[in-house]
């Protein structure tokens, strides 16, 4: 990992947040549309074309689950925490920040520049299950601070992400093939993937005043992802690694989840279910313009210390 630079990449995915703030202040683009269009078609057909090239083995299924029920457990012990000290809808959106990172939009590109294939491959299924946390319990978490528990339920029940899971599984369960040129056609979906979601968390901040900067709330989220993130992680690989013998790939791609800045779908989510969207992408952002300093000294060292250095 070490000889690969990973500033320009970095540096690019922030110029996609520029962009947007661009579109936002000077062609007055809503983001709430692009919002939808990344939650109910991009995100989807993304996550389906990627699960149904990597084929999923029971192993792979694992990592899904086991990334899904760490992120579960995360949002359900910082949810009453956080509402010791914050409004609810802050505290909802918090609790769903902590159980995610910004491992797609922008961590997938990074996974693709660091790791062989076969990583990305157990990467993605990483990814898939905090994905499925962020747009099932995350999702109802978030809803909570606003809704009933019937209308909550009722938003998720109308997610396609999760329809495009068990889609993918069928295919791959039972062997249909999918036509080339429907899988070439879906690959355009993956970089608008990325392109979007970065560019949403600048169309947001280009509607927003320096009245909404909440020093509070971005050291909460703050100390989430780039605190209790990467001791998680780091602390995962090693346990896995005394208990047997842990592929360097894999533990390589669990690192990588750990450094991550904090989610896009944060923002995304926030449009959708308008609940703090404002704070939500300045701390994103925040995060998100640490990066290229943070991610490239945090693997080192997690690397080191683990022993994959």
């Amino acid at each position: 990992m070490d000889h690969i630079d990973l500033q320009q990449p970095l540096w690019m995915l922030i110029t996609f947040v520029a962009i947007g703030w661009l579109c936002a202040r000077r062609l007055a683009i809503d983001p709430r549309p692009i919002a939808t269009l990344l939650i109910y078609v991009i995100a989807p057909l993304t996550f389906f074309r990627g699960l149904v090239l990597g084929e999923p083995s029971l192993s792979d299924l694992g990592l899904t689950l086991g990334l899904f029920t760490i992120s579960s457990v995360l949002c359900l012990l910082t949810r009453p925490l956080a509402a010791m000290f914050f409004p609810p809808q802050e505290a909802a959106l918090l609790a769903f920040s902590a159980g995610t990172g910004n491992t797609g939009y922008f961590g997938l590109p990074v996974a693709m520049l660091l790791l062989p294939p076969e990583g990305v491959t157990q990467y993605l299924f990483c990814l898939l299950g905090i994905t499925l946390y962020e747009f099932t319990l995350g999702f109802y978490v978030s809803a909570r601070g606003q809704f009933s528990m019937r209308e909550s339920l009722t938003k998720i029940v109308r997610l396609p992400l999760i329809y495009a899971f068990l889609a993918a599984l069928l295919v791959s369960t039972l062997g249909i093939g999918i036509p080339e040129a429907v899988l070439e056609g879906l690959n355009y979906f993956k970089y608008s993937y990325t392109v979007l979601g970065m560019m949403i968390i600048g169309m947001t901040l280009g509607g927003i005043s320096l009245r909404e900067v909440d020093p509070r709330f971005i050291l909460a989220a703050s100390a989430l992802r780039f605190v209790m993130w990467p001791l998680l992680s780091l602390g995962s690989v090693m346990l896995l690694g005394s208990l047997t013998t842990l592929d360097p790939v894999l533990a390589q791609a669990l690192l990588l989840l750990g450094v991550v800045p904090m989610a896009a779908n944060v923002v995304v989510l926030a449009i959708e279910l308008n609940i703090q969207p404002a704070k939500g992408a300045i701390t994103v952002m925040l995060t998100t313009l640490a990066a290229p300093l943070v991610i490239p000294l945090y693997l080192s060292w997690m690397l080191a210390i683990s022993g994959l250095g």
